[in-house]
């Protein structure tokens, strides 16, 4: 029986070898032509940036589209994020800062969207991911921007509103969070950190389970792993990487409070992104403070057929009750209905901000 199951086997594992080392060839002829890009870049004096969204994202769609399976089209984009990544970085390294240290969803959301051949900047906040790629140590950023439980990031948005930097691209990620520490038990832990927003997620179980422990806020989940690896009276919330990452034990996992619990991350930096056939704008508006202005303000894009798929108000410090308010709106600021659109809530606004037009994560 051994026998006729390996006379089966063998053949067809000689023929993945052999599939294999085509895929290897190929792979080095496209590494060979992404370096051709760069030296006629160079011989043109072109010094324009490596990263181009629009191009990724219309590539990765095309061979979906064209795709008969089984390969399935959630692999398609992972394996060729990953190809992209490490023919990009032959051209010319990608810096990428987000909220660490090592462990962080918001590390995870950068590997995601530009795959592991970069080089990663862990920063301590929100504030110094923008500063690090507004003053060039970084390519782009990765921020945290709105959670399908708690809502709006706020200091993601009131970055963004104060920043010259652009928004280049999107990510969603499903965010499953697990407790954790040293020992894997929770023997002698007298508080459990996390940020604010993980905290949020999981009061409902923490509540339930554990009422007892004191709730403390940490700069990042994985900063609170990090503490957590350090003090035995610790226990974290955040993702499993971070568990490995910082040498802890799982004591239970998936206890955040809506199971389909996902963050909706924002790639910024400073160069505009090209149509890439399916693209969201994003924008920040005032309105004058008198009846009926939020109405007419959103009249325009109803008038021009413009969809939005997002409406988020924040206050504007002023002592007015005055409001920002944070929209998507579905296609790219050159297409001719969104270009309209933009015209006239430029003409009808107090305070008129585009942050940028960027391929849409499906």
């Amino acid at each position: 029986m051994d026998n006729t199951l390996q006379s089966q086997l063998q053949p067809l594992r000689e023929e993945i070898d052999r599939i294999d080392q085509d895929i290897l060839g190929l792979l080095n002829r496209r590494a060979q032509t992404a370096q051709a890009v760069g030296q006629v870049k160079a011989a043109f004096d072109a010094d324009g940036p490596v990263l181009k969204p629009e191009r990724e994202a219309s590539l990765i769609r095309h061979l979906q589209q064209l795709n008969a399976g089984p390969f399935t089209e959630a692999g398609i984009e992972s394996v060729w994020r990953e190809i992209i990544s490490v023919c990009r970085g032959l051209e010319s390294t990608l810096t990428v800062a987000y909220l660490g240290p090592q462990g962080s969803f918001s590390e995870q959301a950068a590997l995601e969207q530009f795959g592991h051949a970069i080089t990663k900047l862990p920063c301590a906040s929100f504030d110094e991911v923008f500063r690090a790629v507004e003053a060039g140590q970084a390519n782009v950023g990765m921020v945290p921007v709105e959670n399908s439980t708690e809502g709006a990031v706020n200091r993601t948005l009131d970055l963004l509103l104060n920043s010259p930097l652009k928004v280049l691209g999107e990510r969603s990620l499903s965010i499953h969070h697990c407790i954790m520490t040293r020992s894997g038990t929770l023997d002698g832990v007298t508080r459990v950190m996390a940020h604010p927003q993980a905290l949020a997620q999981c009061q409902g179980w923490l509540t339930q389970h554990y009422p007892a422990l004191s709730r403390d806020a940490a700069s990042s989940n994985a900063e609170a792993a990090r503490l957590a690896s350090e003090d035995p009276t610790v226990a974290a919330i955040a993702g499993a990487v971070a568990a490995e990452a910082w040498g802890l034990k799982v004591v239970a996992a998936g206890i955040q409070d809506d199971p389909q619990n996902r963050t909706r991350f924002l790639a910024v930096g400073a160069q505009d992104t090209l149509p890439s056939g399916q693209d969201k704008t994003s924008l920040i508006l005032a309105v004058p403070n008198r009846a009926g202005a939020v109405y007419e303000m959103l009249a325009p894009i109803a008038e021009n057929g413009v969809s939005m798929s997002r409406l988020e108000s924040r206050p504007a410090r002023t002592g007015q009750w005055e409001y920002y308010f944070y929209l998507d709106l579905l296609g790219h600021h050159t297409e001719p209905a969104v270009q309209a659109t933009l015209a006239a809530l430029k003409k009808r606004a107090a305070f008129f901000k585009v942050l940028g037009s960027y391929p849409v994560h499906i």
